[in-house]
């Protein structure tokens, strides 16, 4: 994969040393193309897959999380550390996925954020969601990922981020600016929402 920033391209290459995170993004603020290929290398997989459950196509979510490393090396300089680079990387992420869905005027179709205790907070396991046990085969997983696509861009993006990514409720607070107490409630909605996509879907098939 290459990115194009200004005339330069990166090139994403493996990491072959040792040198620290904080240490290449030291070195990406000073615009140094080969760190921040380095940086594009390791977290473009995980941005892309959470770009991909956000948008509509995987053409539109490459453009996006093209998108995403540009803008983060274009701002690379204001980043200051009080959060980790991976949850900034999804914070760009995530504002220009619903930047780009209001241009293409896709949020009326979606399910709605319905949240009467909205920044109360809500006791909610700590356990993932995890579709690799509980799917069992490809119309099964077709009918969970047509029900995340249909959520709100808020608990979608919440669910991913906590049980595909494996962000804290902290993370993703901090991510989202909102309390945690709002991270966990929009999880409990978004997980009740895809026990009532599975429970209308295995009731259709009795």
């Amino acid at each position: 994969m290459e990115l194009c920033i200004g005339a330069a391209k990166v090139k994403v290459r493996e990491i072959r040393d040792h040198a620290s995170e904080e240490a290449i993004i030291d070195r990406c603020r000073r615009q140094d193309f080969e760190a921040f290929g380095k940086l594009v290398d390791a977290y473009q997989n995980r941005v892309f897959g959470f770009v991909r459950r956000m948008v509509q196509s995987s053409e539109e979510a490459a453009d996006v999380t093209q998108e995403v490393f540009i803008k983060a090396f274009q701002n690379i300089a204001r980043f200051d550390g009080r959060c980790s680079i991976r949850t900034w990387l999804f914070r760009i992420a995530y504002h220009l996925c619903v930047d780009r869905s209001r241009k293409n005027d896709r949020s009326p179709n979606e399910v709605a954020l319905v949240d009467p205790t909205e920044g109360d907070e809500i006791d909610v396991a700590d356990t993932r969601w995890q579709p690799e046990q509980m799917v069992i085969d490809a119309e099964l997983m077709t009918v969970v990922e047509d029900g995340i696509a249909s959520m709100s861009e808020k608990l979608r993006s919440v669910l991913i981020l906590h049980d595909k990514e494996d962000m804290s409720y902290e993370e993703i607070s901090q991510m989202l600016d909102v309390p945690i107490g709002t991270v966990k409630s929009r999880l409990f909605l978004a997980r009740a929402h895809l026990q009532d996509v599975l429970k209308r879907y295995t009731e259709a098939g009795v």
